[in-house]
């Protein structure tokens, strides 16, 4: 029976040939182990480098600050106090405050942008200067621009510039709606904004799968590198929409959690308490360089990008696969693309929202590929800042190689009562020294989108 309820006839195969002769099965039994034995990239100039980091969060927007207080298992998730979320049933999130973008962006530009643009420019600015290349020095000065990209994707785009042009028009007219409009609500502008502010005339542009949006973006990136298009990229992803009309949509999809009486707890992936996620902001960007460039010009490297996959679960709008085939694949194929075998994988920042079925689904699809979880930490960024949505991949970018270079691993806050399936180290409560031999960082969004990159320590 066809998926669509059409009665089809199986198609009539060829019948076999006769197999050729083999030689002797310990020849046949060689040959094959050496065809599937994982290989990494050795061609310096396929070998995809971080070189810089730069974020804005919840935590501020200095990476080393908001690395020790993930690793103090301190929450970011309180009260929205940006406007009046009394009516909602939900009223807290991990709203950022106090905001400056104060040596990045012009006041003018400051006071007219979506905060989904202000965030990228700085972040993007901030893992520049991190890697050497900021505005005006040397090494960007001696940059071949038309090599060099950004990729900052978003998953909802200006939402603030859209949200006030609908108010503007049915409160006021057509007349009053901002010539802004249009560039600070499509998600592409803060990938444009940046390449404008730096110079950079490579491959630019964003992805927008939804959650996935950070992860497609350092793919798409990497295989740019990779191919021979470019020689350095700016990748992420930004995202701002706790407001009104953000908050007001995930209400209505009945994702968000619910608890208002302690919204430090909120967010409890895998715990059997966990009522739904809780909405954060922000943006994660990193600097992914050729290791031949960044050599060439004595680049800080901090980490490399051994690979990554994208796919699609094909199966619903917004809730995973039960069985997590579609994500078990993912990590599969990303890690046949880094070159890695599923015993080397030690530690796994996983998507885990705090939501009923995601977070069981995921766990499934781990234990499809990991026979073996004793020797691996899994743990959940979101149990402290929240969901960032399209910025989520990208700020747990960061966290996972800082876990690399710190040999400590941040806790899963909120971890009371453990699902019964989840029989691994989610690193519950308490940070934990543990050497990174290769990590995971794994994304899905809405939609069905699946991506996972794969990070390990730099070795020449």
């Amino acid at each position: 029976m066809h998926a669509l309820g059409l009665r089809v006839h199986p198609p009539a195969f060829p019948r076999r040939r006769a197999r050729p002769r083999r030689g002797p099965a310990s020849t046949v039994r060689a040959v094959a182990a050496t065809s599937t034995a994982p290989q990494r990239e050795t061609d310096p100039r396929k070998r995809v480098v971080i070189t810089g980091m730069g974020l804005a969060s919840v935590f501020g927007n200095e990476v080393d600050a908001f690395y020790d207080r993930l690793l103090a298992g301190e929450s970011g998730v309180g009260p929205i106090d940006r406007f009046d979320a009394g009516n909602f049933p939900t009223r807290f999130a991990g709203q950022i405050r106090g905001f400056s973008s104060e040596g990045y962006i012009d006041g003018k530009n400051d006071r007219r942008l979506d905060d989904c643009i202000r965030y990228c420019i700085v972040s993007g600015k901030k893992a520049l200067e991190s890697a050497g290349l900021g505005a005006g020095s040397d090494a960007h000065g001696k940059l071949d621009l038309g090599r060099a990209g950004v990729l900052v994707g978003t998953g909802m785009g200006g939402l603030t510039a859209f949200s006030n042009a609908i108010q503007n028009l049915t409160e006021k007219g057509y007349k009053r709606i901002s010539p802004f409009f249009i560039p600070y609500s499509i998600t592409n502008m803060g990938s444009a904004l940046l390449a404008m502010d730096v110079g950079f005339m490579g491959p630019s542009y964003s992805i927008s799968t939804a959650c996935a949006t950070s992860n497609f973006c350092f793919y798409a990136a990497a295989n740019h590198i990779r191919r021979g298009d470019a020689d350095v990229i700016v990748a992420g992803g930004t995202e701002a929409a706790i407001l009104e009309i953000g908050l007001g949509g995930f209400v209505a999809c009945r994702a968000l959690s619910q608890r208002n009486d302690d919204p430090k707890t909120a967010s409890r992936p895998w715990d059997t308490g966990r009522d739904g996620f809780v909405m954060g902001e922000g943006a994660g960007v990193l600097v992914m360089e050729s290791l031949e460039h960044a050599m060439k010009r004595g680049a800080p490297i901090i980490a490399e990008y051994l690979g990554g996959a994208v796919n699609c679960d094909a199966y619903h709008l917004t809730d995973p696969r039960a069985d997590g085939l579609g994500v078990s694949s993912c990590i599969t194929k990303s890690l046949k693309d880094a070159g890695v075998a599923p015993e080397e994988v030690n530690y796994i920042n996983a998507h885990a929202t705090s939501t009923l079925a995601g977070d069981l689904a995921e766990v499934r699809a781990i234990k499809q590929v990991f026979k073996n979880t004793s020797e691996i930490k899994i743990n959940s960024t979101k149990s402290m800042i929240g969901h960032c949505l399209g910025a989520a991949g990208g700020l747990e970018a960061i966290a996972t190689i800082k876990s690399i270079t710190t040999g400590w691993v941040h806790p899963t806050i909120n971890q009371f009562n453990p699902e019964p399936e989840v029989d691994f180290d989610t690193v519950a409560n308490k940070k934990k020294q543990h050497e990174v031999n290769v990590a995971i960082s794994n994304s899905f969004g809405f939609g069905g989108h699946n991506s996972v990159v794969v990070f390990a320590p730099f070795k020449p």
